[in-house]
């Protein structure tokens, strides 16, 4: 592995995820997101759904077919989590996937760009859930820092705008914690 392999920052950013719905109740699973378009359950189906989405691509396949949110119905969403992200794991184990090109609807990356954009999507997803959880003190500021300089880098103006996946940068205060800054970046409501 290179120093730019980005399969160890993903497995500690779907660690911290993972943490994260693990602290989830099942009375829980109605209430609302920091992510405007998802509550809990839904929250956690997409993430099923990424998972999915990105072994699917690891092994040559397209991504319209597998739905998102994920339509599981199940009572333990961190044993979905698990189950998904371990052939996530198993598919994106060889280096050689992280040179080849991957077709998304808005991109074509490299294997080791994709792992590492899903990596901070998973990164702000599980800040959203800490919201929820009352679990921030968990959250890996490094992870954070990694994707708040991505995201600096990489989101347009046009992923902000109508249909965009991402709001209007929320002001936050020069001296907020990075996953605040983070969030606030990327639209969420600080």
């Amino acid at each position: 592995m290179t120093q730019t392999d980005p399969r160890p920052r993903l497995r500690a950013a779907l660690d911290q995820t993972e943490h994260q719905i693990n602290a989830v109740g099942h009375a829980d699973l109605g209430l609302p997101t920091p992510c405007a378009e998802y509550d809990l359950r839904t929250l956690l189906a997409h993430l099923v759904a990424v998972l999915r989405k990105l072994t699917a691509l690891g092994n040559g396949e397209g991504t319209a077919d597998v739905p998102d949110p994920a339509d599981d119905h199940t009572d333990d969403w961190g044993e979905t989590f698990r189950g998904a992200r371990a052939e996530l794991e198993q598919v994106w184990t060889s280096d050689s996937a992280l040179g080849k090109s991957y077709r998304l609807p808005w991109a074509t990356l490299s294997g080791q760009e994709l792992l590492a954009a899903y990596t901070h999507e998973f990164t702000v997803h599980s800040w959203d859930l800490a919201r929820v959880t009352g679990r921030s003190a968990d959250l890996d500021p490094v992870l954070a820092e990694v994707a708040l300089d991505w995201f600096t880098h990489n989101l347009t103006a046009e992923d902000r705008g109508e249909g965009g996946q991402f709001g209007p940068v929320t002001p936050v205060a020069d001296d907020a914690d990075v996953y605040l800054r983070l969030a606030g970046f990327v639209g969420r409501p600080v």
